[in-house]
């Protein structure tokens, strides 16, 4: 866990971020404010205009009644407001089924609205993919639906949701005023499930992180593959497993596929996505272990060069020496002679 808590770009202190927590407003968000009102450089637009803070959220129909928010191909940053992921609702003929809940309360709060001014459909269906902050922090806008998750997905979140909130608010600061850690209220079965006119497949995995959910829609032939696949921007890795990952991978490879949205990066046909994540996760594993034969320390692993065609993948510099960081460590160890 400590890998991923560190990414922060300030020393904000627990109780600093609690504080922001209870007034929503502390002299960091006026700094902010200050800096997007004197400079258009500081915040790119449409995310701070007229006097308001918007991700101006505007919802692309992928296939019929299913609607696609498209993450920044980024780092979590001010910037973006945390807006990377990949968000997706569906109109089921019976109500919404919605894929994730972005990264703060504030998106939650424009998520809600964009389904409403989309669909005439209510929401009656709320799914937490995994336990990584920038898909469920919006959580806190649907409270009063049952919010689903796999039982681990529950349980890390209700261990240690309440870190990953505090470093949110270190990474994305301003956007995250007033977001508070909501654990989903409901275990979700692995399982097909009509739902409306969607005959749907809720599908158990791992590797990504240490449960992951897929949902799969036969009729359409559409997989809403969350973080188990990446697209044109290179994986994170801090709670991976590389080897349970590509077993999750073989698994979605064997559905029909026509349309698949990965938890990052665009919308793409047939299995291109899956192969191009394997591919990376092949070559990150094969690399770490080639660096452990030769002996190699970690600074020495970060200056290696990315092959192609993963050298072209949107911040694999960065996502690469992450992952040395995170994956290293037990490859090089296991490389060691033992003592005998």
């Amino acid at each position: 866990m400590v890998s991923f808590l560190a990414e922060s770009k300030s020393d904000m202190t627990s109780s600093g971020t609690a504080a922001i927590k209870r007034s929503g407003v502390d002299r960091r968000e006026l700094l902010v404010l200050a800096a997007a009102t004197v400079s258009s450089a500081a915040l790119s637009p449409p995310l701070y205009a007229a006097g308001r803070w918007t991700y101006d959220l505007e919802p692309k129909e992928i296939d019929e009644g299913v609607y696609l928010l498209r993450g920044a191909d980024e780092h979590l940053s001010t910037k973006n407001g945390g807006n990377i992921a990949n968000i997706v609702f569906m109109e089921t003929g019976e109500g919404v089924v919605l894929f994730d809940t972005g990264p703060s309360r504030l998106y939650g709060e424009e998520l809600k609205q964009v389904i409403a001014n989309t669909t005439d459909e209510p929401v009656i269906r709320v799914i937490v993919s995994h336990a990584h902050p920038d898909h469920y922090l919006g959580n806190q806008v649907f409270e009063d639906l049952p919010i689903e998750s796999l039982a681990k997905v529950r349980d890390v979140i209700a261990d240690i949701g309440d870190l990953f909130t505090d470093n949110m608010y270190r990474l994305v600061d301003v956007w995250m005023r007033g977001t508070r850690t909501v654990v989903p209220t409901k275990s979700l079965s692995p399982g097909r499930e009509r739902i409306g006119r969607r005959e749907l497949e809720f599908i158990a995995l791992d590797g990504h992180s240490q449960a992951d959910l897929a949902l799969y829609d036969h009729g359409r032939r559409l997989l809403l593959a969350a973080d188990l696949v990446f697209m044109d921007r290179a994986a994170t890795t801090p709670h991976a497993d590389l080897q349970n990952w590509q077993r999750s991978l073989d698994q979605l490879q064997q559905l029909p596929i026509d349309t698949l949205v990965p938890g990052h990066g665009p919308v793409t046909a047939g299995y291109r996505a899956i192969e191009q994540t394997r591919g990376y996760l092949s070559w990150l594993g094969e690399t770490f272990r080639n660096a452990a034969d030769q002996g190699l320390v970690e600074a020495e692993v970060n200056s290696l060069q990315i092959a192609a065609p993963f050298n072209e993948l949107a911040v694999v510099q960065e996502e690469f020496i992450r992952s040395v960081s995170h994956l290293y460590g037990p490859i090089a160890l296991d490389a060691l002679d033992p003592i005998e």
